[in-house]
């Protein structure tokens, strides 16, 4: 007799797709995105292929669904629940705890970098991992900080969605110049420097 309920059947199925997910990740750092195939993240997972197949479509939906992951995980980790308040205070500490957040969530998270350090090595091939990561991994984070910023009229800002790029791009900069390009054995840059020099670009410049 099955005694399986539909609750414990979709807990089962979030089990594996997490266990699918981690095994991905695993493998395409350890293999690049060619080399993987379904039958080693099956095997990484410890699930059949077909049971992969269930839950992705292919390899390239497979990979968007873990880029998707990530990007939740980062968000929460930055600007907390989605249903949670957005940003609020004053931009000069609203804007400085934002940069902070990011950097110390992105720097502290080898394997994100050794994420970002696959799709930009694998970018040239496969442009359309390039293309997934950027559409949506930047969007949301993006959104609420032009959002914020238009509310912002103390500030000034003639165009919010120009500055909250800006602002986000630096610190992706930052993490890529720094961190993955190895710029801070060479051309060390202090991330409170950097930090505090950004925010007064945004803050005094616009008073």
């Amino acid at each position: 007799m099955d005694t399986k309920t539909p609750a414990s059947e979709r807990q089962l199925s979030a089990t594996k797709r997490s266990a699918i997910l981690s095994g991905a990740m695993q493998e395409f750092l350890a293999h690049g995105y060619a080399a993987t195939t379904m039958d080693r993240v099956a095997a990484a997972a410890k699930v059949s292929k077909a049971t992969v197949y269930s839950h992705f479509q292919d390899k390239e939906g497979l990979f968007i669904a873990l880029v998707q992951q990530l990007q939740e995980k980062k968000f929460q980790a930055v600007y907390g629940s989605p249903e949670g308040p957005r940003l609020q205070g004053p931009p000069q500490q609203v804007l400085h705890h934002l940069a902070s957040t990011m950097l110390e969530n992105i720097i502290e998270d080898k394997p994100f970098q050794a994420f970002m350090r696959l799709i930009i090595g694998e970018s040239g091939r496969f442009p359309e991992l390039a293309r997934a990561f950027s559409h949506h991994t930047p969007r949301r984070f993006l959104s609420i900080l032009k959002e914020y910023l238009s509310t912002q009229s103390g500030l000034n800002l003639k165009d919010p969605e120009a500055t909250a790029r800006i602002f986000i791009g630096s610190l992706v900069h930052y993490v890529i110049f720094q961190e993955l390009l190895y710029a801070k054995e060479v051309v060390p840059f202090e991330r409170e420097r950097m930090i505090a020099g950004l925010v007064d670009l945004i803050v005094n410049d616009s008073a």
